[in-house]
Formats: C-alpha cells, structure tokens, sequence
C-alpha cells in the first residue's frame, strides 16, 4: 500500500506540474553547446517561456507528455517514496528517537536508484514528446513521436531493449542526489517544525512547510543533474543508438562546463524552482496525508476487529 499511496500523491502532483515541465525541458535545451549570445533565444524566462509555448504550440503544448509523466511518477515516485516509506517504517532512518542525516541521505538515494531505473524508458518518451514543438521555436533534437506508445514501440523496433534505457547513465545520478536531498531535508524539516510545535499535533501544515523547506534544498542539489538528464535523453542517436552528441553523463557534464560555463548546468533554474519546487511541495504533502489517513484506517480495523 505505501507504493500505491506514493504513486497516487506523485500523479496528483503531475496533474498541476506537468506545464512546468515542459518549459523546464526547452530551456534547458536552448542553446545546447553554444555559448551565451551566440544563438536565438526563443524562451527569455519562465513566463515568456509559457506565453510562447501556448501561442506557437497551443495550450495544449503545455501539457505535452502528459501520459507518459502521469505512468512515470506513478512508477518512479511509487518505487521511491515506496521503498523509503519501508525504511522509514522499519526504524532504520533514526538513530536514538531522532531522524539522522546520514541515515535518511542514504535511504533517499537508495530509493532514488530504484526509482531512476524504473522509470527510465517512460522519462526517456517524457522528454522527447515535452521537447517537440513548430520549428519557429524547436530547440534541442526533435523527435517526431506521435504519441506515448508510439514513442515506445519505435525506440524498441530501432534499437531494441537496451534503447529504452538510453540516458539512465545520468537518470541514476540525477534521482539519487535529487531524492537523497529531498527525502533527508523533508524528514529534518518536520522534525524541526514538530519540536517547534508552530503547529497543533497532526496538522497538516506540518508536512506542508517540511515539504516547502525540502523544495529549496532538492531544486539547488537537483538542477545540474536534471539539465544533464535532459541533455542525454534529448540528443540524436545513429543507427545503433549511440549519441551523437555526448558519450555519457561524464563527457555530458564536462562539455557543457567548457561550452556553456557553470551558469550553463543551471540553465532553466527559475524554471526548475517552478517545476520541482511545486510539485515536490504537493507530492510530500500529499504522500504523508495519504499515509496518515492509512495508518488511522487501519488502526480503526484493528479496534472494530
């Protein structure tokens, strides 16, 4: 039931973040291996970045890779949080009563890894269908997939099972420095506000302001690692399914460090604060409701049996 409940919370989330998603994806693509002012900016920030998608694309160009983000949260997020809910229950993340750091890090990028193979295949179709746009304001490599499924059976037909799993070299990474920090700032964050009693015992407002603290935290770790991811998923392949543009998350990084500067893996940040920040405050609010509502069902059983 944890992984039920945690992929139920983090589809949720999608619904109102998906949007955000996709400005994130085209920023981060924007001037890929080009140095600052030598390339056409399409998307001056975030709002100019929804404006444009919505008038070039349509509003329905804001909700591009829907699907595929909808079965990508529900399996990733159900592994992660899932798999963390399990350590949590087991009493591994505390040491004397109190949450540990060290312990609720490396729980969350266990998890995280899990959670990134999982999801892998679904993030790779997520990102091409979120990166398709009219050529007046395409940035990146653009794919022609007509849909989740589609995308799927044609990556497989081309390059077989392996191919699905293109980029997962940086999807590992990316997931387990994400989860590890938002997973460890969130358990600190509620212990704070506990200990602090700001608010009354259960309050829901308790995993809401843990969830606000941990957004920050997560969004800083988290941004160059997602660039990187985006990157990697995003770029051409020959006819054995080898990228044309970076060999792996290594090269990846460090050509992006040479082309674009350390500004270039934060490329999008607003964007990402807009994406991750709110979807990271409703998925762990939404998580540990739905978690507590379980729990008091099921100790209601207990008494009625």
């Amino acid at each position: 039931m944890d992984f039920v409940l945690s992929g139920v919370a983090a589809c949720g989330a999608c619904l109102f973040t998906n949007p955000l998603e996709v400005v994130k994806t085209r920023m981060q693509l924007q001037g890929e291996l080009q140095s600052r002012g030598s390339y056409q900016v399409y998307y001056r920030n975030v709002f100019h970045a929804f404006y444009t998608i919505g008038k070039v694309d349509g509003l329905a160009g804001l909700q591009k890779g829907l699907a595929p983000g909808l079965v990508y949260q529900f399996f990733m997020n159900g592994v992660r949080l899932g798999s963390y809910a399990v350590i949590e229950n087991s009493g591994y993340i505390h040491t004397d009563g109190r949450v540990s750091a060290a312990k609720t890090t490396l729980a969350g990028a266990v998890a995280g890894v899990v959670g990134a193979v999982v999801g892998s295949p679904v993030y790779l179709v997520k990102t091409h269908l979120q990166s398709q746009s009219n050529s007046s304001i395409a940035v990146g490599h653009q794919y022609k997939h007509k849909g989740m499924i589609h995308a799927l059976a044609a990556i497989y037909k081309q390059h077989g099972i392996l191919g699905l799993w293109r980029g997962s070299s940086a999807a590992v990474p990316r997931v387990s420095v994400g989860s590890s920090a938002q997973l460890s700032a969130f358990s600190s964050s509620k212990e704070l506000v506990i200990d602090l009693q700001v608010f009354p015992k259960g309050s829901w407002l308790v995993a809401l302001t843990a969830g606000m603290m941990s957004s920050l935290v997560v969004v800083m770790a988290m941004t160059p690692f997602d660039v990187v991811s985006t990157r990697l998923y995003n770029q051409p392949v020959d006819h054995l399914g080898k990228g044309q543009l970076y060999n792996g998350f290594v090269d990846c990084f460090s050509k992006m460090l040479r082309k674009e500067g350390f500004l270039g893996l934060y490329k999008g940040l607003g964007a990402s604060y807009f994406r991750i920040g709110p979807h990271t405050i409703l998925s762990l609010f939404l998580w540990d409701e739905l978690r507590k509502q379980h729990q008091q069902f099921q100790g209601q059983r207990k008494l009625c049996n």
